[in-house]
């Protein structure tokens, strides 16, 4: 992780995500940036300063937002990091994650609304767009106050289909604090079975990890993935949740069109989705 993208609408939580960027950034090394979208009535990069008065609260706004991205920097700077700033104007999904591809940032963090089943607009480009179509980890942070360094991460697959490549974003992370990895399978009515069963795959999956020791396999059967989840939290206390957000087949295409960003609306975790 060389490179962190935080965007941010400086709310709370938006807040309470540059702050896990910043300490996210310390333990790698890492550059991070903090990027902000603002509407204008206008195409504000065409005008000159003489037309620009013409919008004293664009202005206003605009102004409000530099001071607000400069106070992230002096933040990130404090911690000897390296940090940019950046401002654009206009409110468009692909805004962010076109800037992302530029600078090849390999890691997004930004904030999302409670627990309601609505992800808030992030300056009117949806978190649910940025989860489902960011081609790097994404980590939604939410409501409840992050425990960080994170010392439990929950890893929910079917463990079927590879998710090697994704389980290694998992691992870096955890290594970096100290973390122990519960690995979790949910059967669902369309695949109930016992729960020797159901930890096969997970130990099967493990081959390709022998040298990862601080690990639980979790086996549960539910009526849906999103429930089993909760009720595997409501057993053990966990500081990040972490899936998988696309595939063809089985489990990862139900995630992509609906779990992960279910989960991610709902939970009060923080939630990272890694896309494969």
């Amino acid at each position: 992780m060389k490179n962190i993208l935080v965007p941010t609408d400086f709310s709370d939580n938006c807040n309470k995500a540059a702050d896990l960027g910043i300490e996210m950034a310390k333990l790698y090394d890492a550059e991070i940036h903090f990027f902000h979208l603002i509407h204008t009535p206008v195409d504000w990069v065409k005008l000159d300063k003489l037309k620009e008065k013409k919008y004293p609260d664009t202005l206003k706004q605009i102004g409000a937002a530099k001071s607000k991205l400069r106070e992230l920097e002096k933040k990130a700077e404090k911690h000897g990091l390296k940090c940019q700033t950046f401002l654009e104007y206009k409110v468009e999904i692909r805004n962010i994650l076109r800037h992302s591809g530029h600078f090849d940032h390999d890691f997004i963090i930004t904030g999302s609304s409670g627990t309601r089943g609505i992800v808030r607009e992030l300056q009117g480009s949806n978190v649910e767009e940025i989860v489902r179509k960011a081609d790097v980890p994404v980590i939604v942070v939410k409501d409840q106050e992050i425990s960080f360094p994170f010392k439990d991460i929950v890893f929910v697959s079917d463990f079927i289909q590879d998710v090697s490549e994704a389980f290694k974003h998992v691992i870096s992370i955890a290594e970096k604090c100290g973390a122990h990895i519960h690995l979790l399978r949910v059967n669902t009515l369309a695949d109930f079975n016992s729960i020797e069963q159901g930890l096969n795959p997970i130990r099967e999956f493990l081959k390709k990890f022998p040298e990862l020791d601080r690990y639980s396999m979790n086996v549960y059967n539910e009526s849906s993935v999103e429930t089993g989840i909760n009720n595997f939290l409501d057993y053990k206390n966990a500081d990040l949740i972490a899936m998988c957000t696309s595939g063809r087949t089985g489990f990862l295409s139900l995630f992509s069109k609906s779990i992960a960003e279910g989960v991610t609306n709902h939970s009060e975790l923080p939630v990272m989705t890694i896309k494969v």
